[in-house]
Parts: C-alpha cells; sequence; structure tokens
C-alpha cells in the first residue's frame, strides 16, 4: 500500500491524499460505506459504484467468519469474487463485535472466547488465527485484533485492556509477516489505538502503535458513546501523535459534522454504520441540514428527494413518494434512502477534498457544519 499527501490546509490540520492498493486507488479524506456480511444493506454494487461511488467498502471478519463461512470465501477466490467488488475493501478485526456480545463472550490473555450469535456454538479469537481468517477472507487492508473498551469505562480497566491491546498487536505483527497473501495481491495490516477517553493511555497507546511502523494506523474505542467534546479531544491527540505521512482511520465515526470536524483535526478514513442504519428509519442526510422523510409535511411535497444530491435517485424520486414506501414499508424505500445517504457521505468527502486543495477548507467546513446539523 502506498499513501501520498497532495496538499495540507494552512488553518486545521486536513490534508486530502490518496492510498494506492492492489485493487486500486483512494482518493482521502474518504468513507467506507460498511458492508457487514459482504454486502451494504439493501444497496447493490452496481449502485455502490455508479451512485454512491465508493471507493472502499468495509467488511466484518466476526459476521463473514460465521456467515459464510472461510471455505465458501476460499472456494469463491477471496471476498472480492464472493460479492463482485472489484475495487479496495476493508475488514476490522471483529473486536468491536466481540466487545458488544458482553453476555457472550470471556476475554483472557490468550484471546476471546465466545458464542455466535447465529447457533450459540462456542468460536476462539486469537490474536493469529484473526490474521489467518484476515487472509483468508481477502481484504486490502486488514484490522489487528484489539479490545475496544465501553463508555463509561475505569482508568484501571482501561489500561488494562489498552496494554493487552498492544501485546496482541504484537502477536499479530508476528503473524501477518509469518504469512503470506492467499489469493495473489498484498494486504496491509493496520494497528488500533485504544485507551479509553483517558489522555495519559491514548498518548501512550499512539506512541506504541506509531513504534511498529506500520503502513497505516487507525484509532478505536471512541464513538461509543463519549460526548462529541471527548471524541474530538482526544483523536486530536492521537493525530498529533501518529506519524503524519501514514492515513489515519477513525473507526465508527460518525455524523456529518463529526466526519467534518475529525477531517480538521487530520483524520483520512472513516466508516459508520449510521448512513444506511439511519436511512432505514427514514433520516435523510443532506447539505441542508436533516430531514425525517416519515413527517406527515413531506406526505404531499411532490419536490426531488435532493435536488442538491449526487446521485441520479435524488432526482428522480419525490420526497412524497420516499414517504409512501418508507411508512408502507417498500423494500424499494430503504434502497432509495440508503443510496441517497451513502451518496451524500461520499459527496462531502469528495468536496472537503476539493476545499484542501483550493485552500478554502476551514471556512467551507465551518459553514458546512451549521447547515448539516439544521432539522428541515
Amino acid at each position: 500500500m502506498n499513501f501520498q499527501i497532495n496538499k495540507k490546509d494552512s488553518l486545521s490540520k486536513a490534508r486530502a491524499g490518496f492510498i494506492v492498493t492492489d485493487h486500486g486507488k483512494i482518493q482521502t479524506p474518504i468513507f467506507m460505506p460498511v458492508g457487514t456480511a459482504a454486502t451494504v444493506k439493501s444497496v447493490s454494487q452496481k449502485d455502490l459504484d455508479e451512485e454512491v461511488k465508493a471507493q472502499i467498502i468495509l467488511g466484518n471478519t466476526y459476521h463473514l467468519y460465521l456467515r459464510p463461512g472461510l471455505n465458501i470465501l476460499e472456494k469463491a477466490g477471496g471476498i472480492h469474487k464472493f460479492n463482485s467488488w472489484n475495487k479496495p475493501i476493508l475488514t476490522d478485526s471483529g473486536g468491536y463485535q466481540v466487545y458488544s456480545l458482553s453476555a457472550n463472550r470471556k476475554i483472557k490473555e490468550e484471546g476471546v472466547k465466545f458464542r455466535s450469535h447465529v447457533d450459540g456454538s462456542l468460536h476462539l479469537f486469537t490474536p493469529e488465527n484473526v490474521m489467518d481468517i484476515q487472509r483468508k477472507i481477502g481484504a486490502d487492508i486488514i484490522m489487528a485484533f484489539d479490545e475496544c473498551t465501553p463508555y463509561p469505562c475505569e482508568y484501571n480497566y482501561a489500561k488494562k485492556s489498552m496494554h493487552m491491546t498492544h501485546r496482541w498487536l504484537k502477536r499479530c505483527v508476528d503473524r501477518f509477516n509469518s504469512t503470506s497473501p492467499i489469493y495473489g495481491y498484498n494486504q496491509t495490516l493496520f494497528p488500533i489505538v485504544q485507551g479509553s477517553v483517558y489522555n495519559d493511555l491514548r498518548t501512550e497507546s499512539a506512541e506504541t502503535i506509531a513504534s511498529f511502523n506500520m503502513p497505516g494506523n487507525a484509532i478505536g474505542g471512541l464513538s461509543v458513546g463519549e460526548p462529541a467534546e471527548e471524541l474530538y479531544k482526544h483523536t486530536e491527540l492521537v493525530c498529533d501523535i501518529l506519524p503524519a505521512d501514514k492515513p489515519r482511520y477513525l473507526m465508527g465515526v460518525g455524523t456529518p459534522q463529526n466526519l467534518l470536524e475529525c477531517i480538521a483535526l487530520g483524520i483520512d478514513m472513516f466508516d459508520c454504520v449510521m448512513p444506511t442504519r439511519n436511512a432505514r428509519n427514514g433520516m435523510l442526510f443532506t447539505s441542508k441540514g436533516v430531514i425525517n422523510i416519515k413527517n406527515k409535511k413531506w406526505e404531499n411535497d411532490h419536490s426531488p428527494i435532493d435536488d442538491e444530491g449526487s446521485s441520479s435517485f435524488d432526482k428522480i424520486y419525490s420526497k412524497a413518494y420516499l414517504r409512501h414506501l418508507m411508512v408502507s414499508k417498500e423494500m424499494l424505500g430503504a434502497q432509495i434512502a440508503s443510496i441517497h445517504n451513502l451518496s451524500f457521505y461520499l459527496w462531502l468527502m469528495k468536496e472537503a477534498r476539493k476545499h484542501i486543495v483550493d485552500g478554502n477548507f476551514y471556512d467551507w467546513k465551518n459553514k458546512m457544519t451549521k447547515n448539516v446539523s439544521n432539522r428541515l
């Protein structure tokens, strides 16, 4: 993997660049649609490419390991051939999913024992086999196995967990370096910074992660319920420590406001289920603000969903029609709304990049942040 920075903003820490993988080039800053189980919910790969203009999508190791399973993925020739997505793919390690299974897992130094949410079967994830699993899945960028601490989290637990994540990282790197890609293209491993909301822990974790000198780095354990001020504070702290010549990936973030503010702090990559999950509930993000399309005020509004939207769906369909689909629980409603929201998120990244290159990102960001916060 290769990362280059084209332009830096003079009034913030934002930067525009690109990542090159064996499956293609990714312009940064970038948002990655979440395709947990080898699919972005209700969105076809054709629409991801042509309407959303996604450059990279995310899959989840935990879910793919359970279904369809590694044998099927290997027989298909890896995740790209299995789901017919020929652009880059990133897989997270399953650490967050294991964290969310708090009633059905046990964390030890060896790894994490957990029960499948599918059939209750017992499994073990270790740093080593998570590397092997992600080799078999075949994503371009893979994540180190970590423990994601909850919020709030006691200091002593956060410290103990962080040190275990660091020990696990050493095991991940050793296993990754002692194995080879299976499908004939390169894979890149990103470590993950932890440390909850404690400055000294975040500092220690960022310094430790940076010392491994991997091609890119991720920031985890944020956007788990902490106030936005904490998110921004710790993102800035970590970005100031992680090497500037490598991409920085903030995991699980977030709202359009979050994305804009964190780009200004030096983040290059994002993922979040919010645009698709909220779309299925009728919440639309636009450059003018947030729309709850289920509200009665849109019942007889025959104007386009978003006359400034970047997707053709925004022009073809009206607010009244989309409201009708959502209220009637028609599957097409979730599809249209998901494509709209993802298109908006990718448009926002493209505009952020453009304004960084043009030298007026900071003023644009401040104006856009206010706009996207409106309730329409």
